[in-house]
């Protein structure tokens, strides 16, 4: 079986990395047993040199904006114009968003605000990955960017009020806003780095209470790995 190449375009806050895995290991978590990966640390400027011996790429979230001047966005956004139809794709927060930017649409910080806590989608149509079948998800979030113009080749798969584009699709592509990888623990966690500075306190009251609630993070993972591997492999 081919690996699954992940893409990690930024870690952590130094604060949660005694308590927390990076992305790259909350993927290798999320894809379950028995899935090869390989990490490619796409700031320090690495990124697979043939995508086709992979079985796909995850692109991961990010601190980043897809839109600032930083020298590996410009690298990494002509990758997966390149890689199209090599192997397949999946971009997840910033992923999504740099997936997008990619392929044509377009990225802004959103005057909405920071989407944080358990967001539920409503899901839009059935892709065959799409197993098990669910009318909504409900997902760990935490972003200010969002997509505001989808590429014109794109499906919208996922959405909600506060997110239109939430979840993305082509032939080879899949993305989606949330963060299936994040448990509710590190989210929560991630709120409350950033409470009062960046997020106000009621917000951040909010979101934290929400991720309580049940998710559908499994969900989510099965249709990655069903995207990615077909059924090559078992779900976790």
């Amino acid at each position: 079986m081919k690996a699954v190449a992940i893409l990690e375009t930024g870690r952590p806050p130094a604060a949660l990395t005694e308590r927390f895995d990076d992305y790259t290991a909350a993927f290798r978590t999320l894809l379950g047993d028995g899935v090869a990966t390989e990490r490619f640390d796409v700031q320090a400027g690495a990124l697979p040199d043939d995508p086709s011996v992979f079985a796909g790429a995850i692109v991961t979230g990010s601190a980043a904006g897809v839109y600032e001047d930083l020298p590996w966005i410009p690298p990494l956004l002509d990758w997966l114009r390149a890689a199209r139809g090599q192997t397949r794709l999946v971009g997840i927060c910033f992923g999504h968003q740099a997936m997008a930017q990619a392929f044509g649409g377009r990225v802004q910080k959103s005057d909405r605000g920071w989407g944080i806590g358990l967001h539920r989608y409503e899901i839009m149509g059935e892709e065959p990955w799409m197993v098990p079948r669910v009318a909504s998800v409900a997902i760990p979030v935490s972003h200010q960017d969002q997509v505001v113009m989808p590429p014109a080749d794109a499906r919208v798969i996922a959405t909600s009020d506060f997110t239109p584009y939430a979840g993305l699709a082509w032939e080879d592509a899949l993305s989606f806003q949330c963060h299936p990888e994040f448990s509710p623990a590190f989210a929560g966690a991630l709120v409350e780095s950033r409470r009062g500075h960046r997020i106000p306190e009621a917000e951040a009251d909010e979101a934290v209470a929400s991720l309580g609630g049940p998710n559908d993070r499994e969900v989510m993972g099965a249709w990655i790995r069903g995207f990615l591997l077909g059924d090559r492999v078992a779900p976790a």
